[in-house]
C-alpha cells in the first residue's frame, strides 16, 4: 500500500513541476533540448500555445519565478547558473543571482516562534533585540539580526518550516528522471545520474541540521585561524539548536558589488588570487572546502583596500575527498599545469575512470587538442562553457564515466570560476595556482613525504609490535585447524587482492635488489678505498632488504594458498 502512495506523490509533484513550467511559459525550453527537437512542432499544437499571452516577462524573469516557486531543490539549481555568465544570457545570469539572497522570507513572526520552541523560552529572555524583518533570506533558511544580553552582535539563521517533506518529494521526482535516462538514453549509464542524484540527496539533506551548519564553520575557522585571506564568524554554540544557529555578527560588502568595491580602490587583482588559494588550500592541504561558494555566501573585507580578504558564510554544504580521489586530483592539476597530456591520460586509465584497454596515445591526442589552446589565456578570453563541452564530448567517445563523489567539488570550481570572471577577469590562473600544486606535490613525494609517514605510522606499528608474535601463532594454527573467525572468512578475498598488489611492488625492490646485491659482490673490498666501501655497504643493505621483500612475498603468498584451501 505504501508503495502506490509513493508513486502518487511522485506522479503529484512532476504534474505541479510541468503545471508551474507551463504557467511561466517555459514548456519552450523542453523542445530546445536536441533530443526533443525533431518533434518541437508539437509545441506549437498544445492549447495553452495558441494565443501568445500580452506582455509576458522576460524569459529570465519567468525562469526564475518557476525556481522560487518550486522550493529549495529548484533555488540551489538556480543559484549555480548564476555565476556562469559565460554559459547564459546576462538577462537571464543576471536575474538569478536574485535568488542567492532575495528568496522570499517567511514571516518573523514564524520565524520567532521557531526560535521559542526551539530554546523552549521567550525570545526576550534569550535575546536584547531581534529584528524580525529578515537580513537575508535563501533556498534554505533565512537571517535575522539580533543582540545579545552581554551586548554582542549577532545573527540568527532560522530554517525554513515543513522543508523535509518538499525536499523528499522533489528528491524522489529526481530519482524517477535519473532512472528513466539511466535506462533508456544511450548514455545514461555511463554517465551515473542515479549515484549523482544520491549524492545530491544526501547534501542538501545535511542542509537541514543547523548544528551540522555551526560545526562546519566551527571546523574552517580553525582550518583559517589568523588567515589574511579568509575570515569565518564564530559560532555561539549555547544558542545553536537543530532549526537555529547563532553566529557572530560580520560586517562586508558583497562580492557581487562591484562598484561599491571599484569605489574603495579594492585591489581585484589580489583578490582574485586569494580566492584560488583559499580553494586549493582548504581542497589539497586541509581537505575540507566550503562547497556553496556563490556570491551571496562571500563578503569582502575592504579595511585595507590594497590587501583584501574574503568573508565567508553559510556553511550547510562544505566537501570532503578520498585520500586516492586528492591525490588523483592534485597529480591531474599538476600534469595539466605542465601541459602532460599522457600523464593527464595514464591518470585517467590508472584510476580506472575509463576502459582498462583504452589507449593513452589517442587519449592524450583528445586531451591535448581541447586544452591546449586555453593556455596562456587570460579568465575573460576563456570559455570554460565551452571546454567542458569538449571534454564531455571527449569524455562519450573514450566511455569516461562521471565520478558521482566528484561532484561536488566540480560545482564548487564552477562558483570559483564565475566568481574570478566578475573579479579580475585577466587573472591568469596558471600562474596563480601552479605554485601551489607544486608545493602540495613536494610535500606528497620524497624524503618529507616519507618522513611524515615514518611519524604517523610508527607508534601504531610500535603498539602493536609486542603483540605480533602471539597473533601470527594464532593465525597459523587456526588456518591449519580450519578455525578461522567468520570476519577473517570474510575478509580473504580483500587479502588476496592486496597479495597481489603487494607481489607487483615487490617485484621492482627484488630485482633492484638483486642487482645490487651482485654489484656489492663485485666491489672490491678494501678498507684503503673509503667511498668503495660505502657503496659496497649499502648495496649489501639494499641486496638483504631485497632478499628481505622476497621472503616478505613468499610470506604473503603461502598465506593466500592457506586462505585458498579453507
Amino acid at each position: 500500500m505504501i508503495a502506490p502512495i509513493k508513486s502518487l506523490r511522485r506522479f503529484l509533484r512532476l504534474w505541479v513541476i510541468v503545471r508551474v513550467m507551463i504557467q511561466q511559459g517555459l514548456d519552450e525550453l523542453f523542445f530546445s533540448i536536441p533530443l526533443l527537437r525533431p518533434v518541437s512542432f508539437i509545441y506549437r499544437l498544445l492549447p495553452w500555445n495558441w494565443v501568445q499571452p500580452q506582455n509576458q516577462a522576460p524569459l529570465g524573469v519567468r525562469i526564475r519565478v518557476a525556481l522560487e516557486e518550486l522550493g529549495p531543490v529548484f533555488i540551489k539549481f538556480g543559484q549555480m547558473l548564476s555565476t556562469r555568465r559565460d554559459l547564459l544570457p546576462d538577462e537571464i545570469a543576471f536575474e538569478l543571482t536574485r535568488l542567492q539572497d532575495r528568496v522570499p522570507p517567511f514571516s518573523g513572526e514564524e520565524a520567532a516562534q521557531i526560535i521559542e520552541t526551539a530554546y523552549g523560552q521567550t525570545l526576550e529572555s534569550v535575546f536584547k533585540t531581534f529584528d524580525k524583518q529578515a537580513l537575508a533570506s535563501a533556498s534554505m533558511a533565512q537571517v535575522h539580526a539580533a543582540t545579545l544580553w552581554d551586548g554582542r552582535e549577532v545573527v540568527v539563521k532560522v530554517l525554513r518550516p515543513n522543508l523535509l517533506k518538499t525536499i523528499q518529494q522533489d528528491i524522489a521526482v529526481m530519482y524517477l528522471i535519473a532512472g528513466l535516462v539511466q535506462r533508456y538514453w544511450s548514455e545514461g549509464k555511463r554517465m551515473h545520474p542515479v549515484e549523482i542524484v544520491h549524492e545530491y540527496e544526501k547534501t542538501i539533506l545535511d542542509e537541514l541540521d543547523m548544528q551540522r551548519e555551526a560545526a562546519n564553520a566551527s571546523q574552517l575557522r580553525r582550518n583559517f585561524e589568523g588567515s589574511p585571506s579568509l575570515y569565518v564568524p564564530a559560532v555561539d554554540w549555547r544558542y545553536t539548536r537543530d532549526t537555529v544557529m547563532v553566529m557572530e555578527r560580520i560586517y562586508g560588502i558583497p562580492v557581487g558589488d562591484i562598484e561599491q568595491l571599484k569605489a574603495l580602490n579594492v585591489n581585484f587583482k589580489r583578490l582574485a588570487e586569494r580566492g584560488v588559494e583559499i580553494f586549493f588550500t582548504q581542497v589539497f592541504r586541509n581537505n575540507f572546502f566550503h562547497a556553496d561558494m556563490h556570491p551571496g555566501n562571500i563578503f569582502v573585507d575592504a579595511t585595507n583596500p590594497t590587501d583584501p580578504r574574503y568573508i565567508a558564510v553559510d556553511f550547510g554544504i562544505v566537501g570532503t575527498l578520498s585520500n586516492e580521489d586528492q591525490r588523483y586530483l592534485a597529480e591531474n592539476f599538476y600534469a595539466f599545469f605542465n601541459r602532460d597530456y599522457k600523464r593527464v591520460a595514464e591518470l585517467h586509465v590508472e584510476s580506472g575512470w575509463v576502459p582498462a584497454d583504452t589507449r593513452v596515445d589517442e587519449l592524450e591526442a583528445a586531451i591535448r587538442t581541447v586544452c591546449e589552446p586555453i593556455f596562456q589565456q587570460p579568465l575573460k578570453d576563456i570559455s570554460f562553457g565551452y571546454v567542458l563541452l569538449r571534454l564531455f564530448q571527449t569524455a562519450r567517445r573514450f566511455h569516461m564515466e562521471v565520478q558521482p563523489q566528484l561532484v561536488l567539488l566540480q560545482k564548487t570550481l564552477l562558483n570559483i570560476e564565475g566568481l574570478g570572471r566578475q573579479l579580475y577577469p585577466d587573472l591568469d590562473l596558471w600562474v596563480t595556482a601552479k605554485p601551489f600544486l607544486q608545493r602540495w606535490m613536494d610535500e606528497q613525494v620524497g624524503i618529507r613525504a616519507l618522513w611524515k609517514g615514518v611519524k604517523v605510522n610508527a607508534p601504531k606499528f610500535l603498539e602493536q609490535l609486542p603483540y605480533m608474535p602471539t597473533l601470527l601463532h594464532e593465525i597459523a594454527q587456526q588456518t591449519a585447524q580450519h578455525k578461522l573467525t567468520t570476519r577473517f572468512e570474510s575478509e580473504q578475498l580483500e587479502l588476496l587482492r592486496l597479495q597481489l598488489q603487494y607481489q607487483q611492488r615487490t617485484l621492482l625492490y627484488v630485482l633492484l635488489g638483486g642487482v645490487l646485491l651482485i654489484s656489492a659482490m663485485l666491489v672490491p673490498n678494501t678498507w684503503q678505498l673509503v667511498s668503495w666501501w660505502g657503496i659496497s655497504s649499502l648495496s649489501w643493505g639494499l641486496g638483504v632488504s631485497g632478499l628481505g621483500l622476497m621472503l616478505y612475498s613468499a610470506t604473503q603468498r603461502s598465506a593466500a594458498n592457506a586462505l585458498l584451501k579453507l
